[in-house]
């Protein structure tokens, strides 16, 4: 099947073709006739599937087609302020030669921007991009031509969950009109994802796009080691390894930052990345690491989704995820497009019950290098031992006090 298959209009053609898409994806071949039909959907499709174009073709379709008015046609939300504006960029490119706006609306401390999201929602920008706390104070204002909405998009839905704005979602969803088409991606389907389905969705369509494996032209393997080692031994791979881009994982920001001063100290090419930065850095940050002006990027999970930046070469789990979902996520950032990847995790003691987790998930071990010598002594890789020792040492701990 080709685009033309799918009956779109002569000017999306157009911006299809000037962006080098030639024949769709699973997920657009499958959601995109559904979306035209005027019906609910709930898919289930990761990053790198070509899911953004899965909605935004239909829906600037079926605007071309209609009869224009200063309203909000669609809105799609999503977790973080990068997806908004990488959705926003696709959508400029897809809709260039059609008559469709848009606007990317994301929290920041500049207040002109925040005049001009003002503007543009009072006007009726014809598609808005928002991330859920930023057009949550828009829509409290009472000034959001939203009345007319026929469209609502929830991307990257079990994120935004995690992220703890399911009751910013539910406050934005009663503003909107109850006729509405609406539309959740999400790459997994927790309870939690069922559950705002049936609170949003009306007798949706599903289409699942199973992509839970890694590619299989990335190259993983992990360390075993004590929490006190990461960084020396981060420092030895990045050092040793040589790679022109390299994107580091870790849990939190306060990992970030520490990873990130030490690897300065050292002398590599690194920043970081993490939602305390102003989001005028963390553009030019995204910007160097993307045009390869810069080397390393430390970055929390907010990098894992949705961020489209090609040829990293290498990916380091800094810190374990916390399930397999995001594991793949992070390390699918690499071996895009055919290319060649690596994959490496450091496995602190506590970690590796969820490691062993990650694993049961591939179907099959990954494979534990050797640390060098200099990092000192390591532990063995027992996650199921960890986990008896742990109860052993919690036991001993209260049979002492107690005698």
């Amino acid at each position: 099947m080709d685009f033309k298959e799918l009956g779109l209009h002569a000017t999306l053609m157009e911006g299809i073709e000037s962006l080098g898409f030639e024949e769709p994806t699973p997920i657009q071949e499958q959601a995109i006739p559904v979306i035209l039909k005027g019906k609910d959907l709930i898919a289930s499709a990761q990053t790198g599937t070509g899911k953004t174009a899965a909605f935004l073709l239909p829906i600037i379709q079926t605007i071309t087609s209609q009869k224009s008015d200063d309203y909000i046609k669609a809105l799609i939300v999503v977790p973080t302020r990068e997806l908004a504006i990488q959705i926003d960029q696709m959508m400029e490119g897809i809709s260039y030669f059609t008559p469709v706006s848009s606007i990317a609306v994301y929290g920041g401390n500049d207040g002109s921007l925040f005049t001009r999201e003002k503007e543009a929602l009072s006007r009726g920008a014809d598609i808005v991009i928002s991330t859920p706390g930023r057009l949550k104070v828009h829509l409290n204002m009472d000034y959001v031509k939203i009345e007319k909405l026929k469209y609502l998009v929830l991307d990257e839905a079990d994120r935004m969950l995690d992220m703890g704005f399911y009751e910013d979602i539910i406050k934005i969803i009663s503003y909107l009109p109850e006729k509405r088409q609406n539309l959740l991606f999400s790459a997994t389907m927790p309870p939690k994802i069922r559950d705002l389905a049936r609170k949003t969705l009306f007798k949706p369509t599903e289409i699942n796009i199973a992509t839970s494996k890694p590619a299989e032209k990335i190259k993983q393997e992990a360390f075993v080691v004590y929490e006190k080692q990461k960084i020396q031994l981060a420092k030895y791979i990045l050092k040793e390894k040589k790679y022109k881009s390299v994107l580091v994982f870790c849990s939190t920001k306060s990992n970030v930052k520490a990873l990130c001063s030490e690897l300065k100290r050292g002398h590599f090419d690194v920043e970081e990345f993490h939602s305390d930065l102003e989001q005028k850095t963390r553009q030019k940050v995204l910007a160097t690491f993307k045009n390869k002006s810069l080397q390393i990027l430390v970055a929390t999970d907010i990098m894992s989704r949705g961020i489209d930046i090609e040829d990293i070469d290498m990916v380091v789990n800094f810190d374990v995820p916390h399930d397999g979902e995001d594991y793949i996520h992070r390390i699918g950032r690499t071996a895009r497009a055919e290319a060649e990847g690596e994959a490496v995790t450091l496995i602190s003691e506590k970690e590796q019950n969820k490691f062993q987790r990650i694993e049961r998930l591939l179907g099959k071990p990954v494979s534990k290098a050797h640390v060098p010598k200099f990092i000192g002594e390591t532990p063995a890789y027992e996650p199921k031992n960890f986990h008896r020792n742990r109860n052993r040492r919690n036991y001993r701990k209260k049979f002492r006090k107690k005698h």
